[in-house]
């Protein structure tokens, strides 16, 4: 826009006559104008900072969508729907117990009979033994349901007590956090020649102070599960020795079991025994394999 100042009087045609209103408007609107750009300079009402580029440097910083609403991107993540499980992991046997003869010899009640607190559990023929590879694959399992949102509770850690638990109160750690699934691991001592691995899944007892009826059909489905995905994730096959080839055992004789008020499975992950499974069980590969198997059947059953 061309400025019309003092300095510049081009020709003008004749015109009429200017009142005094006339003149006086005239000498009005220039003024005018210069303040109105004057405001627009510093930013107008409401502009506390009297600057009226950082106001729109402050607009134009902030990320607006297309639509004019918030991106997907900028939206915290949702909650796992695994939040709020609780999964108890049972690791069988405990690496000192051959150390405590005595108490894991004490009889306590399973309820269809008296048991032995625990046992050493077996051992490969080159001496790795089977508390060293459970405990392995449940923190291994630990971790992978943590990740999903899942809250884990091992029964033990392999350092407290500095033996057993004993199966009575295996169960009853379950029991006591309410537990969405509980699992007990385990592997095999077999004769040679038995491979493969099973699921134990717990029989209908209501006998002293056991009680399994209302456990029966959920465990039954969670071991069915976890033996699906282990087969898939593993490879190992269902044992050729018990089973009659289902990869499913149904007992009354294990306290770990019987005692549970929670959906619960041992799982026997191969025969320690055999040099064929035992070469898969001594592999930490082949470890993360196994619990990435059992988590999956756990997950699939904890989503209904």
């Amino acid at each position: 826009m061309s400025y019309v100042g003092p300095d510049f009087d081009p020709p003008q045609p004749r015109r009429p006559r200017r009142g005094p209103l006339t003149v006086a408007l005239a000498a009005l609107v220039p003024g005018a104008l210069i303040g109105w750009f004057v405001y627009e300079a510093v930013g107008g009402p409401g502009d506390s900072s009297g600057n009226a580029s950082s106001a729109s440097a402050a607009s134009s910083s902030a990320p607006v969508s297309p639509t004019g609403t918030a991106s997907n991107d900028d939206k915290p993540p949702g909650p796992s729907p695994l939040k709020g499980k609780v999964v108890v992991i049972d690791p069988g046997h405990n690496v000192t117990n051959f150390q405590h003869s005595a108490e894991i010899n004490r009889k306590v009640d399973i309820g269809t009979n008296w048991k032995e607190c625990d046992t050493t559990g077996t051992s490969t023929n080159a001496g790795y033994a089977e508390a060293r590879f459970t405990m392995d694959v449940s923190h291994r399992l630990k971790a992978i349901l943590e990740k999903q949102g899942v809250t884990v509770k091992l029964t033990h850690d392999g350092d407290s007590p500095s033996w057993g638990p004993c199966v009575d109160q295996r169960a009853r750690i379950g029991n006591d956090a309410h537990a969405d699934a509980a699992i007990s691991i385990h592997a095999d001592g077999a004769p040679v020649g038995d491979r493969g691995f099973h699921v134990i899944l717990p029989a209908s007892v209501h006998a002293g102070g056991a009680d399994t009826r209302a456990i029966v059909g959920p465990s039954a489905v969670l071991g069915k599960g976890i033996a699906g995905d282990y087969r898939r994730a593993t490879g190992e096959q269902f044992s050729n020795y018990i089973g009659e080839g289902t990869g499913l055992v149904t007992r009354k004789d294990l306290g770990g079991l019987n005692l549970s008020t929670v959906p619960k499975v041992f799982i026997e992950c191969g025969n320690m025994r055999d040099s064929n499974d035992a070469a898969l069980l001594t592999n930490g590969a082949w470890r993360q394999k196994a619990a990435q198997g059992i988590s999956e059947g756990i997950v699939s059953f904890l989503r209904g």
